[in-house]
Order: C-alpha cells, then structure tokens, then sequence
C-alpha cells in the first residue's frame, strides 16, 4: 500500500466518522458549509498505542490495521438508515446530481444502469481508490474499507436499474457525496505529521521485532543443544531401571544359588544317609569276613599246607591285592571325574537360567549309571534342542524389530530437522518483510 493510499486511507476514515455524526436531517445544511466552515471543526486527538498493540504477520498488516491519520472520534451515532420513501429519495438523488453534475445525471425516479455504475467509477476516482479487478469486487473492498454505514450486495450492483435494488444503491450514493465532499476539505498537514509519527513509531517497533526475532533464534539455538545433548546422554530414569535390572538379577543369582545348595545339602543327607547304611553293612560284612577267616585258619591250621601251595597262594593273595589298589585307584578317578560333570552340569543348568528359555529342563546326574547315556539322560535332546531353536528365532526377530525402530527413529530424526530448517527459514522470511 503505498503512502497516498495510506493517506487517502486515513482522510476517508475521518470523513466516515463525521458523517456518522450528522443527524439525517441536517446533511442538507452541511452541504453549504465552505471550506473555512470544514477548517474550524475540531479534530479529535489520535492515539497510535494500541495501534502497536497488535503483532501483525507482515508490513501490510500493519498498514492495514492502523486507524485514522487524522483522528479518531467517538463513535457514538447509529448510522443513518436507507431512503425508503419517495420524498427522501428524490431530496438525495438532487444532492448527488448537484455534485456529480455536469458529468453525470441519473435521471429520476428510476435511473439507467450505465448511469449508475458510472457514478460509481467517478466516485471511486475522486476518492484515488484505482480499480484493480472488477468495478463491484473493489467497489464493496472500499465500502468496507470506509466502514460504510450501508450494506450493499453484489446483486444489486449486477442489477442496478432495477426497483428493489435501487434504495440502497442510492444510500450508497447520497453517503459518498458527503463523503467526497468532506474528503476535499481534510487537513493535508495534519495527515503529514500524523503520518510521519506513525511511521517512526512503525520503525521503533520493527526493531523490537527484530530484536525478538534474534532472542527467538538464539532460544531456538539453545533448545537444539540442549535437545541433542539429552539425547546423546541417558536418562536418569534410564540408569535406575539398569540398576534396578542388575539387583534383581543378582537377587535372583543368589536365591538360585540358595536353592541349589538347599538342593546338594538334601542330596548330600540323602547320600549320607545311604553311606550310612552301607558303612553297616560293610561293618556286618567285615564282622562275617573276620569269623570265615578265623574259620578258615582253624582249617589252614588243621590241614598239612606243603611250601609249593603256600607260593601260590601268597602269590595270589599279591595279585588280589594289587586289583585291589587299582580298584581304589579307579573309584578315586571316577569320583573326580563324578565331580567335575556335577560342575559343569550346575554351568550348564545356570546358562539355561540365564537365557530364559521357558523350559525347566535341568541336567540332573544320575551317579549310579554305567554309560553317558545313563548318566546324563537323553531327553535334553529333544527338550533342548527346540527351546535353542526358539530362542534363536526370538532373538533374530528382535534384531529384526530394534533395526526397523531404528530407521523410524532415523527418519523421525530427519523429519524433525526439516520442520526446524522450515522453521528457521519462516524466520527468516518474517525478518526480511520487518526490515522491508
């Protein structure tokens, strides 16, 4: 908008808000009044605060939202209702032929169309409104514009000669009279200095603008920081859900391990209790051992033992004696070895806990076997076998799912950098219209 409009703008307000004043009856006096009758009507004084009051998006806005140059009056009046009967009608259209004469006649009681649009453009040329798109699109923008006390319709500006239409054109008519009247006796140096003050406190509040702008831009700058900065390190709440994982694993560490050395020292009473009752029968069994070799002294005694059977039987009672020690032998190993499968199972059996794998399966040793088979059992074939098979499953599929989350969280991240690079650039753009 340039600054004659801007100008133009503000007379036409003023002229709106003394019309508005004028009682109906007496609009016909005021067009006698001469130019040194306008001058000494009092200006009400302007106030431009709460024209800043507002946060307009860009320059034009702001332009547009300012109020009068000259002054803003109260307003205190209705605005005049329309002509309806035949003697006001005729008084109103005298006054608009007197002042759009000798141009343009509208002839009464009904006036041609062309006439009437016509009295339309004239008047839009003395108020400096150019006409931009069509006749009734600027027509009805200027009327609003001038906060016209009348509403007009685009049908009756498409109809214009005809009856129903032509009472409200006519208000329209008879107000831009006045209008175009008052316009020509407004005060082009109060408009100037109003003016001027308008556009230096625009110029105070464009820099203020652009002041918040930077504070915005640098909030945005920090925010970012400290957004990347909360990402990149963990959470609080993040820290204590791990702490809290690692004591109860460590609870459940220690009562698995409660509950397996509950278990050996049951087995051990259990075994013990089975060495006890074998101590007494091996006890019985030396005391029956004792009374047949006494038996068999008396014999060996009673009987004629040449030296060629004591050699052979000394001989033998070494080689008894030697089968025995390697027996001894054997069952010293077999127990180490006994002992170290017992280790490795309970490893075994803690590595199953650990992998959860919803079984409760154990290895469970069985002492007494002759064979692996036996001695481990066979049913962590089938049993563990499937569980493993599972798991595996489990754990490619969720490698699957963290990777997809992944490339969302991935692209999530470049979407959010695209809103923030829009945002810096709407920025950036609300700047260069400020500083424009």
């Amino acid at each position: 908008m340039s600054l004659n409009c801007m100008v133009s703008h503000n007379l036409l307000s003023l002229i709106v808000t003394e019309s508005s004043l004028a009682p109906s009856g007496k609009i016909c006096s005021n067009h006698s009044r001469n130019r040194a009758g306008a001058d000494n009507q009092p200006l009400y004084p302007r106030n431009l605060d709460h024209t800043f009051s507002r946060r307009d998006s860009d320059a034009f806005s702001i332009c547009s939202s300012r109020p009068s140059s000259i002054g803003t009056a109260p307003a205190h009046a209705a605005p005049i209702t329309n002509l309806s009967d035949r003697s006001s009608q005729a008084a109103a259209l005298r006054v608009v032929n007197a002042y759009l004469a000798p141009n343009i006649h509208l002839r009464a009681p009904l006036p041609a169309a062309r006439d009437i649009l016509a009295a339309f453009r004239h008047f839009l040329e003395r108020l400096q409104y150019p006409v931009q798109t069509s006749l009734e699109e600027d027509l009805l923008i200027l009327l609003r514009l001038l906060a016209c006390p009348y509403k007009l319709t685009r049908s009756a500006l498409k109809a214009p000669g005809t009856p129903h239409s032509w009472p409200p054109l006519l208000s329209v008519l008879y107000w831009l009279t006045l209008l175009c009247r008052l316009f020509l006796t407004a005060d082009d140096d109060a408009v100037a200095s109003l003016d001027e003050e308008y556009m230096s406190k625009a110029s105070v509040q464009t820099d203020a603008f652009a002041v918040a702008v930077q504070a915005l831009e640098k909030e945005v700058e920090d925010l970012e920081a400290k957004r990347s900065k909360q990402t990149s390190e963990p959470s609080r709440r993040k820290a204590l859900e791990e702490k809290k994982e690692a004591f109860t694993a460590d609870v459940q560490k220690f009562d698995a391990v409660v509950k397996s050395w509950s278990t050996k020292i049951k087995e051990k009473e259990e075994s013990l209790v089975v060495l006890e009752k074998e101590l007494e029968a091996k006890v019985m069994n030396g005391q029956h051992m004792l009374a047949d070799n006494e038996e068999l002294v008396k014999k060996v005694e009673a009987q004629v033992v040449n030296v060629r059977d004591a050699d052979r039987m000394t001989r033998e009672m070494q080689a008894v004696e030697h089968d025995i020690s390697k027996l001894e032998n054997l069952a010293a190993a077999l127990v180490t070895k006994l002992e170290d499968i017992e280790g490795l199972a309970e490893q075994c059996n803690q590595a199953l806990k650990k992998l959860k794998l919803g079984t409760d399966f154990k290895y469970m040793l069985n002492a007494k076997g002759s064979s692996p088979s036996e001695i481990l059992g066979t049913t962590y074939k089938t049993v563990l076998k499937a569980a493993l098979s599972a798991l595996a499953n489990e754990t490619k599929r969720i490698f699957a799912s963290k990777h997809d989350e992944s490339n969302d969280l991935q692209k999530h991240l470049q979407g959010n950098a695209k809103i923030i690079e829009e945002k810096r650039n709407h920025v950036s753009v609300l700047e260069a219209k400020t500083n424009e």
